[in-house]
């Protein structure tokens, strides 16, 4: 199922789409990170106890992010996908050249994630060189900690589209990332959460990004370096990864600083970032 987060007659509300993706089913949680930790059962007898009559028609909500202010910062994967690594280093060798054939970690800072047909926010004064990354983005579904590859898809409770905007010049400035991928408005996501049970595993997904329409990226999901499996059992080892957590597992090529001349975002441009069985986040730059 398809799980949003909206805006109705002035109240935020948690819901499943309806199959045709007309309506929205409100669902008794205070939020999405309270129907995570609900569980499966709890979620599937708020399903069962749904009537249809009370559908809000979609026309009538407008969609946040699907967990709009997450209770702790966004985990990513930097340089996961072969070709991005290439792009990357071309850019900047001494910032993104990977030394050893480990993962990079990295954490961004959400106060609030940008909802599908939102802002993002350009900075003037402090932001050059503004940058789009369309992400998979995992949801946590449980407390994981000490989990194994092999038990990893157990512990995931769906997926959702993440464009992990970057100011490249403090990103590379600063010798980390935190700072230049962290400012208000760097995290739009949705526009929904996909349900685990949608998708098999590991997720074998079309990912892109289109700037005004023009295709920018496009690769799938299972050309990962590392893999969601030994993500999720690599960081459990030594961290307790909360119901809720979102890890996004990294971009593929055709960022803007991979073009030649770098092609970077500017205000009024239109960012899609789309993945095949969730959908197209769509934001503008401002």
């Amino acid at each position: 199922m398809k799980l949003v987060t909206f805006l109705h007659n002035g109240s935020e509300a948690v819901g499943a789409l309806t199959a045709d993706e007309r309506g929205i089913l409100p669902l008794p949680f205070a939020d999405m990170t309270a129907l995570i930790e609900a569980g499966a059962e709890a979620l599937h007898t708020a399903l069962t106890n749904a009537r249809a009559e009370d559908a809000v028609p979609a026309e009538n909500a407008v969609l946040c992010a699907p967990i709009p202010r997450p209770r702790q910062d966004v985990i990513c994967l930097g340089i996961n996908y072969k070709a991005h690594a290439e792009e990357a280093e071309r850019y900047s060798a001494e910032s993104f050249t990977k030394e050893r054939p480990i993962p990079i970690y990295f954490s961004k800072r959400v106060t609030e994630a940008v909802a599908p047909g939102g802002f993002i926010e350009s900075h003037p004064g402090l932001v050059e060189r503004l940058d789009y990354e369309a992400e998979l983005a995992v949801i946590i579904g449980k407390t994981a900690r000490n989990v194994s590859a092999a038990d990893a898809a157990d512990y995931i409770f769906g997926y959702t589209v993440l464009n992990d905007v970057s100011a490249r010049v403090l990103q590379t400035a600063h010798k980390q990332w935190y700072f230049g991928k962290s400012l208000d408005g760097f995290t739009p996501m949705g526009p929904c959460i996909t349900t685990a049970d949608e998708i098999a595993f590991p997720p074998v997904l079309g990912i892109s990004a289109r700037v005004n329409g023009e295709l920018r990226q496009d690769s799938t999901t299972d050309l990962l370096i590392t893999g969601i499996a030994d993500i999720i059992a690599e960081l459990s080892s030594g961290m307790t990864l909360l119901p809720g957590t979102i890890i996004a597992t990294g971009t593929p090529s055709g960022v803007g600083m991979g073009f030649d001349p770098p092609r970077f975002l500017h205000p009024g441009d239109v960012v899609e970032c789309a993945i095949e069985g969730i959908g197209t986040l769509r934001n503008t730059v401002r």
